[in-house]
C-alpha cells in the first residue's frame, strides 16, 4: 500500500496539492482514501462537499476522511484521563476546567495518526495520501513515536514497579490516587500503536511530500523540514513548486513576481538535487471541486505517475569494513558544526537546531566504541570500532 504525506507551511496549498493527487490516484483505478492530520481540516472544502466522521466517497474509488478526534480520543485516552481528572478532582480543580487540562496539546493530529493506522491496517486501500498539518505541527508529530518509544522503555518499566511497591504508602502520604493496572495499560498500548504507526511511514512504501511556494522563506523552512524528517528517518520522495506564476505576465507588477519566483525556483532545483520538483501555476480563481483538482493533478504530474516509488536510499544505513562499521544518517544542508553528537550507553543522541533524536544501536555495534564522526555531502558518518566509551570522536 501507498503512503503519501503532505507538509509544508502553513497557507502554500497542502490540501490542494493532497486532493489533487488522491484525485488522479483514484481515476487510475486504486482505492484511495485522503485524510487529514491538520485540525483545520481544509479537505472537505477543496472538494466542495460536507465530509462527516467516516471515509465518505467523493467520485469512483475516492474516499475522504476527516478524523473524530473525539471519537478516537474516547477509544485511545479515556483510562488515561480518567486517572487524571482523579487527581485533579483531589486538587479541587473545577470539573470543567479539569477536563480542559487532560486534552493533550497536539492530540488531534496524534489521533489523526492512530486512524491512519487503523486504516492501513484494513486491507480496505490501494493508496492513503494523508494532509498534514503545519510544518512545525507536522515535524513534532512525526518526531513523538520514538521519543515516546525512548521513555517506555527506560523509565516506564521502573515507574511502573515503583508505583505496584509503594501504591499504599504514595497513597496515603500524597493524598492522590496512583495509576491502577489500566492505565498502564493505555499508555502501553499507545505507545504500541504509535509504534506500528512509524514503522508504517518509515517503511519504503511512504513517502513525504513538501509543499512549497516559490518564496525565499518558505525555500528556507522547506529546506529545514527535509534536514528534520531525514533525521527521523522520514523519506522525502518529491518537492512540489504551488502557485507559481505563469511565464507570460501581461504587466510590470506581475513580471517582477515572475523574476523573483524564478530565481527561487533555481534555488529549489539546486537544494533538492535528484529528487523530481513538480510545479503547479497560480490560477486565477480558486480551485474547488473534483473536476478543479483533476485539473492541477494532470498540471504537476504531467502524465507521470503520482505514486511512483523513487529509488532511494534509506535515511539510516550500515555499512561494514575490515576495521569495524560505519552508521550512515542522511542529514541534507547541514555541515558538522551543526550537529551535537553523544553518546549515552546503547544510545547515540543526534542533535540538529531544536530536534534531537536518539537512535538505539543494534547489539552489532553497541558493544563498539565510536571511533570518529565527520559530515560529508549531507550524510552523516559515525566509525565504530572495537571497544567501547563514552563519547565520539571527531575527524
Amino acid at each position: 500500500m501507498r503512503i503519501l504525506l503532505f507538509t509544508g507551511k502553513g497557507g502554500v496549498g497542502k490540501s490542494t496539492v493532497a486532493a489533487a493527487t488522491a484525485a488522479l490516484a483514484a481515476d487510475d483505478g486504486r482505492r484511495t482514501l485522503v485524510l487529514s492530520t491538520d485540525a483545520a481540516h481544509s479537505l472537505a472544502d477543496a472538494f466542495g462537499v460536507s465530509v462527516g466522521s467516516e471515509p465518505e466517497q467523493v467520485a469512483p474509488n475516492l474516499f475522504v476522511h476527516q478524523v473524530d478526534a473525539q471519537q478516537r480520543f474516547e477509544h485511545s485516552w479515556a483510562e488515561i484521563q480518567g486517572y487524571l481528572l482523579r487527581v485533579l478532582e483531589v486538587a479541587g480543580i473545577d470539573p470543567v476546567a479539569a477536563e480542559e487540562l487532560t486534552v493533550i496539546p497536539g492530540a488531534e493530529e496524534v489521533l489523526a495518526l492512530l486512524e491512519l493506522r487503523l486504516h492501513a491496517l484494513s486491507d480496505d486501500w490501494d493508496t492513503v495520501v494523508v494532509d498534514c498539518a503545519p510544518t512545525a505541527e507536522t515535524l513534532r508529530l512525526l518526531a513523538l513515536p520514538e521519543a515516546l518509544g525512548w521513555y517506555m522503555t527506560r523509565i516506564f518499566p521502573v515507574e511502573r514497579r515503583m508505583v505496584r511497591a509503594f501504591k499504599p504508602v504514595l497513597t496515603r502520604a500524597a493524598g492522590v490516587p496512583m495509576p491502577e493496572d489500566d492505565v498502564f495499560a493505555a499508555v502501553e498500548r499507545l505507545h504500541a500503536e504509535l509504534d506500528q504507526v512509524r514503522a508504517l511511514l518509515t517503511g519504503p512504501e511512504s513517502g513525504v511530500r513538501l509543499v512549497l511556494t516559490p518564496e525565499q522563506v518558505v525555500l528556507a523552512e522547506a529546506r529545514r523540514s527535509y534536514t528534520t524528517l531525514s533525521l527521523f528517518g522520514y523519506r522525502v520522495d518529491g518537492v512540489i513548486a504551488n502557485r507559481v506564476f505563469p511565464v507570460e505576465a501581461p504587466d510590470p507588477w506581475r513580471a517582477g513576481w515572475v523574476a523573483a519566483q524564478s530565481a527561487v525556483l533555481d534555488e529549489v532545483g539546486q537544494s533538492f538535487p535528484g529528487m523530481p520538483v513538480w510545479r503547479s501555476e497560480y490560477r486565477s480563481s480558486e480551485p474547488v471541486g473534483l473536476e478543479a483538482l483533476r485539473e492541477i493533478g494532470h498540471e504537476l504530474y504531467d502524465g507521470t505517475d503520482p505514486l511512483a516509488v523513487p529509488v532511494t536510499t534509506d535515511p539510516l544505513r550500515i555499512t561494514r569494513n575490515s576495521e569495524g562499521a560505519v552508521l550512515r544518517l542522511r542529514l541534507p544542508f547541514v555541515g558538522r558544526a551543526d550537529v551535537d553528537l553523544a553518546r549515552d550507553g546503547d544510545d547515540l543522541v543526534v542533535t540538529v537546531a531544536s530536534y534531537r533524536r536518539l537512535l538505539t544501536l543494534p547489539s552489532g555495534l553497541a558493544r563498539h566504541r565510536v571511533a570518529g564522526a565527520r559530515v560529508d555531502g549531507g550524510e552523516l558518518q559515525v566509525r565504530f570500532a572495537g571497544g567501547r566509551d563514552d563519547g565520539p570522536g571527531e575527524e
